[in-house]
């Protein structure tokens, strides 16, 4: 199966990407909710947008990119979703 990733997977990402090509991980009993839910987070975040830009290490990209591929969500949409969150006042930072 040819796959679309706006990056290079390691090995362990390659080894994760194969297996769900294999069919061996099984749907949560809660699929349905879960889907639900991500659907209403999604339409959260296709009201209008504005571009920004930011500068962060490339090792936080980078996990930023795994968890990612893991939650099959667009890393921007991850980065998105934090600072709705915490504008939203539902993360708290602790420095």
């Amino acid at each position: 199966m040819k796959r679309y990733l706006d990056f290079e997977p390691d090995k362990e990402e390659e080894e994760l990407l194969e297996q769900i090509e294999r069919g061996e991980f099984i749907r949560t009993e809660n699929f349905e909710k879960e889907k639900s839910e991500a659907i209403l987070a999604a339409g959260n975040f296709l009201e209008k947008k504005k571009n920004i830009n930011i500068r962060i290490t490339e090792y936080d990209l980078l996990r930023l990119k795994r968890k990612s591929a893991e939650t099959t969500i667009p890393y921007q949409t991850l980065i998105a979703a934090f600072i709705h969150e915490f504008a939203e006042g539902r993360i708290k930072l602790e420095i």
